[in-house]
């Protein structure tokens, strides 16, 4: 019992880290990304987009530890979908994450751009829209994986009980909220709001499982 507490404490500081991590990330970058002139914002911001990337790939190792540890406990339930959760949430959609630090190309075009002459200028800013147009597209594409993972875990939750039902039945609802989004995004469709749910419900459970852990009769 113990063990399992202490592995439900862990998973928790880990939501918990790797959702703070996702939030300054933005932080960091949402001003730069979002300019008009991205080549223009990028040098006078490098040290910006660095540490977004850095704590992107924070949020990346933070999450994809969680399926990897929980994997023991919830294989109890249903083994397939226990592993099917580790390729989606711990190999998958980290794999998506490490592809975003695409953003780094950006440092080493922006030096480019602002050392060539007018004519260029068009061809670094069509690849610099190029590199931001495939960074949303990884990131809806993030969005599914995200879901579907999400979705297994919730249901391996419910059904092991290992936390309160009315707090799994959140969390597999708002994943197919999140997975219908990310379908969504994919044709450039997002509204944030709906994200809000699954975000909300993950930091409760991330709570419950510091304080509470796993209930004790499937400990």
């Amino acid at each position: 019992m113990n063990n399992n507490k202490s592995i439900a404490r862990l998973v928790g500081l880990l939501y918990i880290i790797g959702t703070a991590a996702g939030i300054v990330s933005v932080v960091f970058t949402g001003a730069v990304m979002g300019s008009t002139n991205v080549l223009m914002k990028v040098p006078a911001n490098v040290d910006q987009v660095k540490l977004g990337t850095l704590f992107i790939l924070i949020m990346a190792i933070s999450l994809a530890m969680v399926p990897v540890i929980l994997y023991p406990i919830v294989k109890k339930v249903n083994e397939a979908l226990a592993l099917g959760y580790v390729v989606f949430r711990g190999a998958l959609e980290t794999v998506t994450y490490m592809v975003t630090a695409i953003w780094l190309l950006l440092v080493v075009l922006s030096k480019e751009y602002a050392n060539t002459v007018s004519s260029d200028m068009a061809s670094f800013q069509g690849l610099s829209h190029l590199l931001l147009q495939s960074g949303e597209q990884i990131h809806s594409i993030t969005m599914i994986i995200f879901s579907l993972g999400a979705l297994m875990l919730y249901y391996l939750l419910y059904q092991s009980k290992l936390i309160p039902r009315w707090l799994s039945g959140w969390g597999f609802f708002a994943s197919i909220i999140y997975l219908v989004t990310g379908v969504f995004a994919l044709f450039g469709t997002v509204v944030t709001v709906v994200l809000l749910p699954l975000a909300l419900q993950e930091m409760v459970m991330a709570v419950w499982l510091i304080i509470k852990g796993f209930k004790q009769e499937n400990a």
